[in-house]
């Protein structure tokens, strides 16, 4: 899609061409406590243990975020993705957005793909949706085999390790964000051409981010219901203040490789769980989305954490 078809005015909003799907494969449309969530599907007949793959939360999300990892993996072995209540071909219907529903749309994803394949799942996360698998994960834990974490939250400056959960939620952020008079307006603002660009330069660390996820990324934001779930992000209500517990009591196996550019570069807290043995680590010369940058490197580790996995799976198959 051109750039000047994508800078039309708000008054020609109402005339852009329906959302495409981020992904190929099928979609199948999940109704669920968490409202509709869109799950896509391919090589879904192909032997192996399926693989769910997570898009991040921001103002501008989907699984487009994950189409580089969806793509290499189609004919290799079943992979799925969604789009996370609020985003992408979701429901976006005007609610509070909260760790509650994020995390039980990855638990009726991940029912739906061991209804069809009856084995657990992979599943691979980006930035502060690590959290919500992490939870996912410790709330039913026979549901996963392995847990990956690309670019996590929780392990920034500020340590949140409060045993007592909740959120980082300020009441009066969001009522400022929903305020009518302007919650449209400004959320057109956060969402312009230029305010994306700005945003995707900070993430890849670089001038060299990839256009596609631009141009979808302003594509998806203006939907109708795209600011719901982002004011509820921006306000602080979906980042929990017991992340470091949440990933510190985790058995499953777990990767987590992040980069070294742009704004999450700071994993100080990752003493929470190193040396423990069910943690690996990679560290990428990349931004926080290494997968569009190094695709090659990044599957390369990621099938050696899977390796014996795989290995031990193969006898009890046979």
């Amino acid at each position: 899609m051109n750039e000047i078809a994508l800078e039309k005015s708000s008054a020609e909003r109402q005339d852009f061409p329906p959302l495409t799907d981020p992904v190929s494969g099928h979609r199948t449309d999940l109704n669920t406590p968490s409202g509709r969530i869109a799950l896509y599907s391919a090589s879904a007949d192909v032997p192996g243990v399926p693989l769910l793959l997570i898009h991040s939360i921001n103002a501008t999300p989907s699984a487009y975020e994950v189409k580089p990892l969806f793509d290499h993996y189609t004919g290799k072995r079943p992979v799925y993705a969604l789009d996370l209540p609020g985003f992408g071909q979701s429901d976006r219907s005007d609610r509070d957005y909260t760790i509650a529903i994020m995390t039980g749309a990855i638990h009726a994803a991940v029912d739906e793909i061991r209804r069809r394949h009856a084995a657990p799942v992979d599943a691979l996360a980006l930035s502060l949706s690590c959290e919500f698998l992490a939870r996912a994960a410790l709330e039913r834990p026979a549901s996963f085999r392995t847990l990956a974490f690309i670019s996590p939250t929780g392990f920034e400056r500020e340590a949140r390790a409060d045993t007592d959960g909740g959120t980082r939620g300020k009441a009066w952020l969001r009522a400022a964000f929903k305020f009518p008079l302007w919650s449209k307006s400004f959320f057109e603002l956060l969402t312009s051409r230029a305010s994306i660009k700005y945003f995707l330069k900070k993430t890849f660390g670089s001038a060299e981010f990839d256009h596609g996820m631009w141009d979808y990324a302003y594509l998806t934001t203006h939907q109708p219901g795209a600011r719901h779930a982002p004011y509820d992000f921006v306000s602080g209500y979906l980042f929990s203040n017991d992340a470091l517990l949440l990933y510190r009591d985790l058995t499953h196996p777990v990767w987590m490789a992040h980069g070294v550019r742009g704004d999450f570069v700071d994993y100080r807290h990752k003493t929470y769980v190193e040396g423990r043995p069910n943690w690996s680590f990679e560290v990428f010369p990349s931004g926080a989305f290494p997968h569009f940058e190094m695709l090659g490197a990044v599957t390369r580790s990621y099938d050696a954490f899977l390796k014996p996995h795989d290995e031990a799976a193969a006898p009890a198959a046979q």
